[in-house]
């Protein structure tokens, strides 16, 4: 590092935990030169995000990352719930989803999650920076100059088209672009830790409800057997920043399991207290914030990690695009427009289900202790009813329909996604699948129906300055029933979706005319 200014980045990304990898991933995929620093000295090596939702793995199934992770994690794993003596379980490895490669919750920790996204950072050429810390950054409407301040104090300027903020709860890019940061703090002390635990059925997730809170238990396997969290009593005084030992875990867990636990060999542990705030705006000029720079919440429901990995899916394309091609200027706003309203929900759907999980209310008390844990296990037990029920946590249920990306089209069919929502999958005649086929990079137009009835010349048009952007499948009957079924399409009817590059349909429309896809083509996505 010298005190120059060295030569300009398409995009800086700040902080190298799981948002900030996917998105340095998401562009050098895309061909844009990334440079990512961050300024812890090594990666996380505690477990601390647990779960990966089924969205997340879809995102991500097209570098091949997905099927790794399931390699690496746990998807077959149950729920538990300990009240007093009684025991009821809750599958988690079959919610019951019909639409996705991935019906399950895989449990995978944060530091295998950060190893596999870091070794395909490194596949495509790009390296992390450590020890490297933004200690200033200044911005116009067209480009972003940031100071960076390495281990030993060397301190480097550095311009790039756009900085991508993935530096957590205290982010710095946030606060240098002056983006507020609003929200509050759970009255709440925690305590987390990776430790060895006997008196536990292996492979399974252990909750235990009493009137005082909850303690949960994750399996993880490295570097620690289990993961405890356990909520403090309140009026606990601890502060957050002080040692947790053995006999304070031991004592917890005799609260709450009523001494049928024996803790031993932690090999990390910390206090820890939660916050539920949210960024008021996700982009100022050339910065953006993802992941915990722009929403934190409760870890209740594992949206965190997954909400930050799907920021990252969300802008890396578009940034790409907004680099290398005329795009429409508010093909980044739409950032924002998309994201925002997913991390409001997310912190509703959060704090709600703390609410409940902590709440000293005598009422609420007793449905955790006494009817949840009787009524849950039968209530789940239909796999309809799980869908139903895992559908928004799994984040399958997001959509974009206000998206200005999103456009209904004439005609177009009463069942089947609409435009904003996630393309589901479904199995094709040939063995494979609508997710496979739409897995490459770039936006997929997918003809459904006979072949005969399309115009040739023009889908070769629009296909014109766009190779390797724009792919265009035919779903032809052949392709199979059920593929044909869950868009929509019935026996002889044609229609077209054109699918983006993060797996949501931008436009569809009915019949053969294709008017309305050709305007839609030439404004956000220019030859």
């Amino acid at each position: 590092m010298t005190g120059a200014m060295g030569s300009e980045m398409e995009v800086l990304v700040v902080g190298a935990g799981p948002t900030g990898l996917t998105m340095a991933g998401q562009l050098a995929g895309h061909g844009v030169r990334v440079r990512v620093v961050d300024r812890a000295l090594d990666r996380v090596h505690e477990s601390r995000a647990l779960a990966v939702q089924p969205r997340t793995l879809e995102v991500l199934a097209g570098s091949g990352l997905a099927d790794e992770m399931v390699a690496a994690g746990n998807p077959a794993v149950r729920l538990t719930l300990h009240a007093g003596r009684r025991q009821r379980s809750v599958p988690l490895f079959d919610l019951g989803l019909p639409d996705t490669a991935y019906p399950h919750l895989l449990f995978l920790s944060q530091a295998e999650t950060e190893r596999l996204l870091g070794e395909r950072l490194a596949a495509l050429g790009v390296s992390i920076e450590r020890g490297v810390e933004l200690v200033g950054l200044d911005r116009t409407d067209r480009a972003a100059v940031a100071t960076l301040r390495d281990r030993d104090g060397r301190v480097e300027r550095m311009s790039a088209r756009y900085v991508v903020g993935c530096d957590g709860a205290h982010s710095a890019v946030r606060q240098f672009a002056g983006i507020g940061f609003e929200g509050g703090a759970y009255p709440q002390t925690f305590v987390l830790a990776d430790l060895e635990v006997d008196g536990v059925e292996p492979g399974a997730a252990h909750a235990f409800l009493a009137g005082r809170g909850l303690l949960f238990l994750f399996p993880l396997g490295h570097p620690a057997s289990w993961r405890m969290v356990a909520m403090r009593p309140v009026g606990d005084s601890t502060p957050p920043t002080a040692p947790v030992h053995l006999t304070e875990l031991q004592a917890l867990a005799d609260a709450y399991a009523g001494g049928a636990l024996r803790l031993h060999d932690p090999v990390w542990a910390t206090n820890f207290r939660l916050h539920h705030r949210a960024a008021s705006a996700y982009r100022a000029g050339p910065v953006f914030l993802a992941g915990d720079a722009a929403h934190i919440h409760s870890p209740a429901g594992a949206q965190g990690m997954n909400t930050g990995i799907q920021d990252a899916v969300n802008l890396g394309w578009k940034l790409a695009q907004a680099l290398h091609t005329d795009a429409d200027p508010a093909l980044l706003d739409s950032y924002h427009a998309e994201r925002a309203p997913v991390g409001r929900m997310v912190l509703r759907f959060s704090d709600r289900a703390f609410t409940v999980a902590t709440t000293t209310n005598p009422m609420v008390r007793f449905a955790r202790t006494r009817i949840a844990p009787a009524l849950l296990p039968a209530v789940l037990a239909p796999r309809f009813v799980r869908a139903t029920a895992f559908r928004t946590v799994a984040q399958l249920g997001i959509r974009y329909r206000r998206s200005p990306l999103s456009t209904e089209g004439p005609h177009a069919t009463r069942t089947g996604p609409r435009a904003g929502d996630r393309l589901p999958d479904a199995p094709l005649a040939d063995g494979g699948s609508l997710h496979r086929l739409t897995a490459t990079p770039g936006w997929h137009l997918l003809l459904c129906g006979p072949t005969e009835g399309w115009p040739a010349h023009e889908i070769d048009e629009l296909s014109q300055g766009r190779t390797g952007r724009l792919t265009t499948h035919s779903l032809a009957p052949g392709a199979g029933a059920e593929v044909l079924r869950r868009l929509g399409v019935g026996p002889g009817h044609h229609a077209s979706y054109l699918v983006r590059p993060d797996g949501h349909v931008g436009y569809r429309a009915g019949g053969t005319d294709l008017a309305g896809l050709r305007s839609y083509v030439h404004r956000w996505l220019r030859a």
